[in-house]
This record gives structure tokens, sequence and C-alpha cells, in this order.
């Protein structure tokens, strides 16, 4: 007799528990923003990481530091160049388990157009039954990675110098998850 191979649990992100923020640093202090439009299809069962998968869609136009002339000028082709690349994307290639409830999805973050591998590091913090919602499981997730922003021509040209903008940017994922019970497909 066979056995049923399950595919790995499709998840949708409740944005209102859910942040994709950044921090780097202007001189010496530390300045955070975050993305507040992006998308994201999330397949995954630690039981499961065959077939688990993480592919992420931010629109730069979404950026957000409080500042709203700041906001523009990072849109400007100065940084993100918004009008030519308006995607910032993150494909996973496979994710790998490296302790308990700890996780990194190898694959290709594309910033412009620029692509390259990393790896990011992430949390299961949590997965049960939501209270709120009949049959639906909710699960929390939260990854936390560093990338130079020069190695994607973020803030090249005049801006190149580390003197006003450091290099390094953090990028925290923080992410509610939900899925329907039995969200998740035989093979």
């Amino acid at each position: 007799m066979a056995l049923t191979k399950y595919a790995a649990t499709s998840w949708t992100i409740d944005k209102a528990h859910s942040a994709v923020n950044f921090e780097v640093t202007h001189f010496f202090t530390p300045v955070n923003g975050e993305f507040n439009n992006y998308e994201a299809t999330v397949n995954f069962d630690p039981n499961n990481l065959e077939e688990s998968m993480i592919d992420v869609k931010i629109m730069v136009n979404s950026i957000d530091t409080d500042n709203e002339r700041r906001d523009g000028h990072l849109k400007t082709a100065d940084f993100f160049n918004a009008e030519k690349w308006p995607h910032i994307t993150f494909k996973s290639s496979d994710i790998e388990k490296t302790g308990d409830n700890k996780f990194v999805a190898n694959g290709t973050l594309t910033i412009k157009d620029v692509s390259k591998e990393i790896a990011l590091p992430f949390t299961l913090l949590g997965m049960k039954d939501n209270p709120m919602k009949e049959n639906t499981i909710v699960a929390g997730i939260t990854a936390s990675t560093t990338v130079d922003r020069t190695d994607y021509t973020v803030g090249t040209g005049d801006w190149a110098s580390d003197a006003v903008i450091g290099d390094e940017v953090t990028v925290d994922l923080n992410l509610e998850l939900n899925s329907k019970k039995g969200n998740s497909s035989t093979k």
C-alpha cells in the first residue's frame, strides 16, 4: 500500500500582525523603516522541508521611514529606482533545519537588477489552533538578516561613502501566518 504524501502547508500572511522592517545607520544613529506593501507565497511544514518554499515580493514604493522627503529620495535612482525596479524579491531554493524551531531559507534576493544568493535564518515561534478563526491554524515566524546595500547598487554614486549612510542594512521579518486546517494537497 502506497503512503500518501502531503504537500507543505500553504499559509497566508495576516498583515495586521506582520511587518517587513529595516534599519540602517545615518552617521552614528540607527534609522528605522518598513515596507508596508508586500506579497508572499509561504508553503511551510517543519516536517516536510523538501516541499517547503518562501516567495516574497516587496513593493518598493511602499517604503516608509516616517519622513516623506527621505522616502521620496529612497525611491529615486540614487537608491532603489522604484520606477524602473518596483519590486524587491526573495525566492527560496531550499529550506533546512538548523536547530529546535530554527531554520534557514536559502535563496535568491533581487534588488534592482542585482540577484545574489543569501541565507535567511528564521525561527518558528509556534503553531496552534487559532481561537479567533474556526478551522484555522496560526503560526508565527521571525527572521533577520543583514545585507550590504552597495552589493545591490542601492545608494551608490554620491551615497557610496559609508560616512553618512552605513553599508549594512538589517532586515527583520515578523510574520503571523494563517492556514485552513487540511490546507495541504496530496501527491
